[in-house]
């Protein structure tokens, strides 16, 4: 038989990963709801003009564009393909939706009428980047983002801090959130002479974790930056917390400011003593269309990278025609989650549920009683499951096992001349008979 591989970035999820990846997103999701926040859901492929230009020169590269419908070719000159940028525009019209924050912004602009501001959404599904695979880096994954527009109101930013704080004290992992302002960057920038280059600043910036101070120093003197501002900049962004927002103060008084608001009534109000938040300067998230607060989230201890992030964005709606539509929002990466709650042993032993009871099938009449409990329990509310098919004791024994089925109810010919089913518990040995009758009350006594 021919080997068929899997999609390079692109995985497969067994059951027991399907189950803790619920248990991810159940807290997550009820988190959300809580704070009031109404589930939303849009479509896995968007117009490609939705999506460029949203994201920078570097997100867009990464965004997978899917072909034309049809025999489009016929259309198409035969000397395109010598312009990469005339070819792609030819052959490509829809894209393969890059986050969950844009389409929010064109569904908000295309359903303004109808929406009441301030609006609030979360959304739990999939997204596609074509980035190179690594340890926590996939090429499709999922994100589970909440969003609020409408409001210029320092008290969402608190808010959704707050969430950050609840759904990790729910999923019991230590985390620290840094928080950082883009016109505190903005302020560098302008200090360092590359006002005009400010996303190019950002997006040196933030490669700092990856490549380290020196390196950044370098390509911001290959910017314009000249060495001593460089110098003076390494030291600013190692500044933090109360102490470094009164230093850098200068840079923006508004932002240092709206920064230390968000991080004093997260303080007051946070539930969680193992969630911190930090003002960080070395924070920038390089997406173009971030224009306040900025915030990362890590887990403590594991090596995955940020675990959720997000920002304010001032106009987001603005690139689709409708300006004045403030926003903010947050994003959960489900999968790095689950890298940091596997090395770190936090699923519970529970999280993948198996059947309790296991309805052995003899292929004879006593196979239709067996069923008939198998139903009643099940609708009791215990997972059962009935044997599909006649086979020898020991396999179906086995099979019990291999699934962690607590027991096995067994009705054969003696059984029912008798009036009773014999139980047996796997974990034990043990094997009782309990009147037909009597089959349900039982198990559900021990369950």
């Amino acid at each position: 038989m021919a080997k068929v591989s899997i999609a390079k970035g692109m995985r497969d999820f067994n059951a027991s990963e399907v189950f803790k990846r619920q248990y991810i997103t159940s807290a997550i999701r009820e988190v959300f709801e809580t704070y009031g926040y109404a589930p939303l859901e849009t479509p896995s492929m968007e117009n490609l003009s939705t999506l460029t230009g949203k994201y920078g020169d570097e997100g867009d590269k990464l965004i997978f564009r899917v072909l034309k419908s049809g025999d489009f070719l016929k259309s198409v000159p035969q000397d395109a393909s010598r312009d990469a940028g005339k070819w792609s525009a030819l052959v490509s019209d829809k894209a393969l939706r890059y986050d969950l924050t844009v389409p929010f912004a064109r569904y908000v602009s295309t359903n303004l009428n109808e929406v009441k501001l301030p609006f609030k959404r979360y959304q739990i599904q999939p997204v596609w980047r074509a980035d190179r695979p690594q340890k926590g880096r996939f090429r499709e994954f999922m994100q589970c983002d909440a969003d609020v527009v409408g409001s210029d109101s320092l008290w969402q930013e608190v808010e959704l801090m707050l969430i950050y704080a609840d759904v990790f004290k729910a999923l019991q992992l230590p985390v620290r959130i840094r928080i950082s302002n883009r016109n505190i960057l903005a302020g560098m920038a302008e200090f360092a002479g590359v006002a005009g280059s400010f996303m190019a600043f950002c997006t040196i910036l933030d490669k700092v974790d990856k490549i380290g101070i020196d390196k950044v120093k370098e390509q911001w003197v290959e910017l314009g930056v000249l060495p001593e501002r460089a110098d003076a900049l390494a030291n600013m962004i190692q500044l933090s917390g109360e102490a470094g927002l009164e230093k850098l103060a200068s840079l923006n008084a508004q932002a240092t400011e709206d920064v230390a608001f968000v991080v004093k009534h997260f303080n007051e109000n946070n539930a969680n003593p193992d969630a911190t938040l930090l003002f960080d300067p070395s924070l920038a998230r390089g997406l173009d269309y971030y224009t306040g607060c900025v915030f990362e989230v890590e887990a403590l201890d594991v090596s995955v990278g940020s675990i959720g992030g997000g920002g304010r964005y001032g106009d987001l709606t603005g690139i689709f025609g409708v300006k004045n539509v403030p926003g903010v929002g947050i994003s959960f990466g489900l999968d790095r989650i689950y890298i940091a709650l596997e090395e770190k042993k936090l699923f519970p032993n529970d999280v993948a549920p198996t059947p309790y009871v296991l309805g052995v099938n003899f292929g004879d009449a006593t196979s239709a009683r067996t069923f008939q409990h198998i139903t009643a329990l099940r609708r009791a509310g215990i997972m059962a499951e009935f044997y599909p098919e006649k086979a020898k004791m020991k396999k179906q024994f086995d099979y019990a096992n291999a699934r962690n089925i607590r027991f096995v109810l067994v009705i054969g010919d003696s059984e029912a001349e008798k009036g009773v089913a014999s139980i047996k518990d796997m974990t034990t040995g043990t094997q009782e008979e309990v009147k037909l009758e009597e089959v349900v009350g039982y198990l559900l006594s021990v369950a």
